[in-house]
């Protein structure tokens, strides 16, 4: 893994999250057309790398397959890493996940990040209709194990699977004329606790920790990841990333008036209703009681909102207490617009390239 420089001023690396929340109201054809959009804009703007999460069975949240649309953005960008932030591994088969990868690969080199996590992504029943076995997330080592044994085209002598390749692939032509593919996907873990930093950590590979998700101890997983990381041939020293929520806005009351939907489809989702991006409006009107008021204030107040130059401090001091290398906007907000004016206004502050 190549350890990319800051853009302009920024002291850090920025990057793009798209949950494709899709507002209530709102077509699905537009999220995708809005996503397209972010995606170039960031490009654009000098954002190193643009990632979706994977969400079944939930209509406000639009991309159950990530590197689906992910290969959709290769032929739309030219530059920004594109990626599954993540894919939910035991949701899947690993060996079809490899090919994904190296198709997108082969599409776009040296520009595919390949984030797994072992979350469900969705409901108890979802998940079961998903083929996902109660014991999933006990096996999410094996599987990753096996993931990078496709990836890499290089099980151990005896392996089961030693004979069968994930084509395309990143491996010499042999005698048997198999195609060669110079490059491979940064492959991340993602998670939200001290396990996932000691996964990361034995592997020797980048670490992303979702913060967006609520106030887990990411002081500690930050730790554990850094004073237990293996060097690895993929990365020599730790580089870790964190994941929030930011919306920017000239007017201050705009960006958190924004953030409330967010929090609004958070607390729907305690409450067991779908989760569903209302309007501004809606929220301001519902009428919540004194525990359900808390509940809004506080998911409000998850996400950085205000002026660029307030959200970059919340930025900055976020990098700071936490030691990352990067980075990652998780745009939000039931207006699209609000998500690429913060964007460009953040790549403004920053003295990043002009769109």
């Amino acid at each position: 893994m190549n350890h990319p420089h800051p853009s302009g001023t920024a002291p850090f690396v920025l990057s793009v999250l798209d949950n494709a929340f899709t507002g209530v109201g709102r077509r699905v054809t537009e999220t995708y057309e809005e996503i397209i959009s972010l995606a170039k804009l960031a490009d654009r703007r000098g954002f190193q790398r643009f990632w979706m999460s994977e969400h079944h069975a939930m209509p406000g949240a639009a991309i159950p397959a990530p590197l689906l649309m992910a290969a959709r953005l290769t032929g739309e960008t030219e530059r920004i890493r594109l990626g599954a932030g993540g894919i939910m591994l035991p949701n899947h088969v690993p060996l079809a996940v490899a090919e994904q990868v190296g198709m997108l690969e082969t599409l776009a080199p040296g520009r595919i990040d390949l984030g797994l996590g072992r979350a469900p992504g969705t409901d108890g029943a979802t998940a079961a209709a998903l083929r996902r076995h109660a014991s999933a997330n006990e096996e999410f080592p094996e599987q990753i194990a096996e993931l990078l044994g496709f990836l890499g085209n290089d099980f151990p002598q005896g392996h089961p699977y030693a004979g069968v390749p994930a084509v395309p692939g990143p491996w010499q032509a042999d005698e048997n004329r198999v195609p060669r593919s110079d490059t491979s996907a940064d492959v991340w873990i993602l998670g939200s606790s001290v396990y996932s930093a000691q996964v990361a950590a034995r592997l020797g590979r980048p670490y992303a920790f979702a913060l967006q998700f609520g106030s887990a101890d990411i002081l500690n997983a930050m730790r554990i990841y850094r004073e237990n990381f293996r060097p690895s041939p993929f990365l020599d020293r730790p580089y870790s990333l964190v994941s929030i929520g930011a919306i920017a806005d000239e007017d201050p009351a705009e960006a958190r008036r924004q953030s409330t939907s967010t929090a609004m489809a958070m607390l729907r989702m305690f409450q067991r209703k779908p989760f569903a991006l209302l309007p501004p409006e809606e929220v301001a009107a519902y009428p919540a009681n004194f525990q359900e008021r808390q509940v809004l204030e506080e998911y409000t107040d998850r996400t950085l909102h205000g002026t660029a130059e307030e959200v970059a401090a919340g930025l900055e001091d976020l990098q700071r207490h936490t030691g990352v290398d990067e980075v990652m906007l998780v745009v939000s907000g039931y207006s699209r617009r609000a998500q690429s004016h913060t964007l460009d206004l953040l790549a403004d502050h920053y003295g990043m390239p002009a769109a």
